[in-house]
């Protein structure tokens, strides 16, 4: 029960954490994934830098735009951190109860991991499509989600699923960087922590927050060639050229497309806007996640507690 407990309040706070951080942020996520769908040789780009996008959208007074998608991609992101927070704890616990040790290894960390992100995919595949054509469409001419994914076939809905199972590698990265250097720093205090049901020690707001940059940062930098291609997979197809588009709908399509138009370079097309964004991201969910995880125990343990005694009267009752 206790090892339920913890998988659960991982997964509510993380999901909690993701939900907060997606909206603060949102306005910035639609930039970036209009400038990375965009594949033109360089003087026929639309946007040469991420601020092109938002001029645009302050010009054309379509400044709510930018949160088009919105209610989507909190209910992707909080689903998606629900299922995998609570995948990786469940998991993770479940390793160790099992080899009997009493902390684990990195590469067990990045297989449980993946796992755990292969599940979060699988669940959560059409909503991510829905939110990317969504901000990727000219603005104010954003479709509700019914509508977007209905548009096409339900195979359509998981474009890019391979690729987005090949990412699950970054969320990897991220969490078994980030869980290594918290095991470290909490090294002492969790050698002194006594009793089955204790809470959990929690990193400080700032100490969670440069460990949630840094591991986010390192995941980004090694996975980006496949994010930029995942992006240019799902987004909507424009008026002016979508034919084109319909032939980068796979990953050998996407790939030849960025080759060809913009060269080496422009598989790391966007890179600093994803790198802001996604660290910005990441840092906060995990300083969140870390502050009210503590507070979701407690919570936790209380209606246990609660339960426990009230079936333990209804059965004297009776």
């Amino acid at each position: 029960m206790g090892a339920d407990l913890e998988s659960l309040s991982e997964a509510t706070s993380g999901a909690i954490g993701a939900l907060i951080s997606t909206t603060i942020l949102y306005p910035l996520d639609t930039c970036k994934t209009k400038y990375q769908a965009e594949v033109r040789a360089h003087h026929q780009q639309k946007y040469r830098n991420i601020s092109d996008v938002l001029r645009e959208a302050i010009s054309t007074r379509q400044v709510l735009s930018l949160y088009q998608g919105l209610g989507t991609k909190n209910l992707q992101s909080f689903i998606s951190q629900f299922v995998y927070f609570y995948g990786y704890s469940f998991f993770k616990r479940l390793y160790l109860e099992k080899s009997g040790n009493k902390t684990i290894g990195t590469k067990a960390n990045l297989i449980i991991a993946a796992a755990a992100g292969a599940c979060t995919v699988l669940v959560t595949q059409p909503l991510d499509t829905a939110s990317s054509r969504m901000q990727t469409s000219e603005f104010g001419k954003s479709q509700g989600l019914w509508k977007t994914l209905s548009e096409g076939t339900w195979g359509e809905a998981f474009d890019g699923l391979g690729i987005s199972l090949l990412l699950t590698s970054n969320p990897s990265i991220q969490y078994t960087v980030f869980d290594q250097l918290k095991q470290r720093l909490l090294k002492q205090k969790l050698s002194q922590k006594t009793g089955t049901e204790s809470s959990p020690e929690a990193l400080s707001a700032f100490s969670a927050f440069m460990l949630g940059a840094v591991s986010k940062c390192v995941a980004t930098c090694l996975t980006y060639p496949a994010i930029r291609c995942k992006v240019m997979i799902q987004a909507a197809e424009s008026g002016e050229d979508g034919a084109e588009q319909k032939s980068q709908k796979t990953v050998s399509g996407a790939l030849y497309a960025i080759g060809k138009r913009e060269g080496l370079l422009g598989f790391f097309k966007g890179l600093h806007a994803q790198i802001l964004k996604t660290v910005l991201s990441s840092a906060l969910l995990l300083m969140i996640k870390e502050k009210i995880t503590k507070t979701t125990w407690v919570l936790m343990i209380a209606l246990k507690k609660y339960l426990f005694v009230t079936r333990t009267r209804l059965k004297k009752s009776t």
